[in-house]
């Protein structure tokens, strides 16, 4: 790392966030994939968050278009990766953030299972008859070619057992193998979640095969996924990318130093940033933007200060630190925003946006009510301030 410090103010970080994350109108994309590798990828943990991001920075709004990338095309994959949450990324990166990340967290994930399994009273359960009962899942899952759990488990009766857990306490409770032998099979690559059973916002979907991804080396996959997080959200620093990968700070310091990163300053302290991105940028025009909860944006770094008020924490996120849907103004997180039953999106302003911003944060409201029509968005982790307004 050189030496020589440059100074990146804040206002040149909020400039760069207009464009790359394609929040300015001028820099919408035309596809769903474009969104997703200008933001690395989309958080997918609640299922209507893929369609509000995508369709927040698309030119022509539309579900469809989501639906196509994820369920037709299959271009977005799913992958259980960040911090241990899904992500939608591009097929083009899926295998890298495979490598760099989901492949170990299915690691720990199968050892979890198989200690749940064998936790259980008068468990049968080991690592054999595992991976039997996996490869009858499979064989069952190609033959009908897409199937829920239930439908699976008409085909694989083991599917159907239920663990003991805590037997001899007063909370004892029976789980599912089904669900979790599921969740274990996609984050080892094997199946796929379908199209959901219901609408776009519904968390009831069927599973189908899907091929194994190409396997790539671990440390080049965290040196390329370090070098698109910075092209999309540098300049950061050290502890953003920590935080938003989940890696260890050792894994976190190589693949900064394989990308070959430059020392900057920053308002609150050193930062760092990719060798040609040192120049100043020209601020997009004035731009109003609703962003759902969990999105990549509002969750992209460790540190917010630069684009998001602390006093506003306690009204946007919920106790575990999600954060919940906010309306942005040229960079920055102005409010927070919900949808009532009937329909109607209604914001609260937690900043003074200064003058002209009134209208344009009207006329996004009025594009995001266009689009989802009929369609009723409840967030899936709720804030204080969405609960309030919603009601």
């Amino acid at each position: 790392m050189s030496s020589f410090r440059p100074r990146i103010t804040d206002e040149q970080r909020r400039a760069r966030l207009g464009r790359r994350h394609l929040l300015a109108p001028a820099h919408r994309a035309a596809s769903v994939e474009e969104v997703a590798d200008a933001l690395v990828g989309l958080h997918a943990t609640d299922a209507a968050t893929v369609y509000l991001s995508a369709c927040a920075r698309l030119s022509e709004p539309s579900a469809a278009e989501v639906e196509r990338a994820l369920y037709e095309d299959v271009t977005l994959w799913k992958l259980l990766s960040m911090r241990h949450t899904i992500f939608a990324v591009s097929a083009g990166l899926a295998p890298y953030v495979e490598a760099s990340t989901a492949r170990a967290i299915a690691v720990r994930e199968r050892a979890a299972f198989m200690k749940f399994l064998q936790k259980g009273a008068g468990s049968s359960w080991d690592e054999q008859r595992l991976a039997r009962t996996e490869e009858e899942v499979l064989a069952a899952l190609a033959a009908r070619g897409e199937a829920t759990t239930a439908q699976l488990a008409e085909d694989v009766p083991a599917l159907r057992e239920a663990i003991l857990v805590s037997a001899d306490k007063p909370y004892a409770s029976r789980q599912s193998v089904g669900s979790r032998m599921l969740r274990l099979l996609a984050s080892d690559g094997h199946v796929r979640r379908a199209r959901p059973r219901g609408s776009w916002t519904s968390s009831m979907y069927a599973w189908a095969p899907v091929h194994r991804l190409p396997e790539l080396p671990v440390r080049e996959s965290k040196a390329e996924v370090a070098r698109r997080w910075l092209a999309s959200f540098g300049p950061a620093t050290e502890a953003d990318l920590k935080w938003w990968t989940g890696w260890t700070l050792g894994d976190t310091r190589r693949a900064l130093a394989d990308v070959g990163v430059q020392d900057v300053e920053l308002a609150h302290g050193a930062g760092l940033a990719l060798p040609d991105d040192l120049e100043d940028v020209e601020a997009a025009e004035p731009c109003a933007a609703f962003l759902p909860g969990l999105d990549p944006t509002a969750m992209g770094w460790r540190g917010r200060d630069w684009y998001l008020d602390p006093d506003h924490v306690p009204a946007l996120f919920d106790r575990a630190g999600n954060i919940g849907p906010t309306v942005w103004w040229n960079g920055r997180v102005v409010g927070g925003w919900a949808q009532r039953p009937d329909g109607e999106v209604v914001w609260r302003p937690l900043s003074d946006a200064g003058a002209g911003a009134a209208s344009a944060i009207a006329a996004e409201a009025a594009r995001l009510s266009a689009w989802l029509g009929e369609v009723r968005v409840t967030p899936r982790f709720r804030t204080p301030l969405e609960r309030e307004l919603s009601r």
